[in-house]
């Protein structure tokens, strides 16, 4: 499906360089059939290096004859960066475009891009980078089956796969696109109590680390839900009942909870 096309990535951040990587990892595509850019010329260059890819500065350069655009500028740079591209003329051939950028409506970037432009939604997560991440797609109004199909060739090296419908993309971004950095508080914070307890530092941080891995595989891997597994381990008059009765007590269910709604909310007004 890939075959053939170009594709520019418009933005060498973390997620373009996930992108970048996931795209030449997976043998799909050729190096020469993908350009980037970035803000600087020493990151250019570094891009250019790491992943053999012509990489510079110039969007609209890049952008001109390619069939699919992947546009992983902050939200902020949306407006800007689409309104150089129809102004240098590099959306005539109608590619079809794929934004990362969070709170960003498919329609806001139709009204920008021009109305038609095919327009991809998508919201990965920074555990791309290991192949292990979570990307989710939602389609614009001129949007097709076939074109979730070519989203779905690019970010499934990546991880794993979903389509939804659009109004569901904020809460996307506030459970998996910041929810790596949530966990990564609560890593930190079960660790302190192994180092506490007279753990080294590094002990603890691996025997979450692995712990965390290994419970979110039994979730993915059997389908069960989280509850039952719980149920596994919390024997009647055991360890791991007083200890989830003590996270209970800091109310841990509500304030994570809280804590993507709120992120969601703040997601939805990032492209206004």
């Amino acid at each position: 499906m890939l075959k053939g096309k170009k594709i520019a990535i418009l933005g060498g951040g973390t997620m373009g360089r996930a992108i970048a990587g996931g795209l030449v990892r997976s043998g799909k595509v050729k190096p020469a059939q993908i350009v980037a850019t970035t803000r600087t010329r020493a990151s250019a260059e570094r891009f250019a290096a790491e992943f053999r890819i012509a990489t510079g500065l110039d969007n609209a350069k890049a952008a001109k004859g390619a069939d699919i655009l992947l546009l992983c500028v902050k939200p902020k740079d949306v407006a800007k960066t689409l309104a150089e591209l129809r102004k240098k003329g590099a959306l005539k051939g109608k590619p079809l475009l794929i934004s990362i950028a969070a709170g960003t409506s498919t329609k806001y970037l139709e009204g920008e891009a021009g109305s038609n432009v095919p327009v991809l939604r998508a919201m990965p997560n920074t555990p791309c980078l290991i192949n292990r991440g979570m990307t989710v797609v939602a389609k614009g109004s001129k949007g097709t089956d076939a074109h979730v199909d070519v989203a779905r060739e690019i970010f499934t090296p990546l991880g794993r796969f979903m389509e939804l419908e659009e109004k569901h993309m904020d809460t996307v971004t506030g459970l998996s696109a910041s929810g790596p950095a949530f966990m990564y508080v609560i890593l930190e914070a079960l660790a302190d109590g192994g180092v506490m307890r007279g753990l080294p530092r590094g002990v603890a941080t691996e025997l979450v680390a692995q712990m965390t891995l290994g419970a979110a595989s039994m979730v993915l891997e059997t389908g069960r839900h989280p509850a039952a597994l719980k149920d596994d381990v919390t024997t009647p008059a055991g360890c791991t009942i007083a200890g989830i009765l003590a996270l209970e007590d800091g109310r841990i269910r509500s304030v994570l909870a809280r804590g993507v709604e709120i992120t969601a909310r703040v997601a939805g007004e990032l492209g206004k």
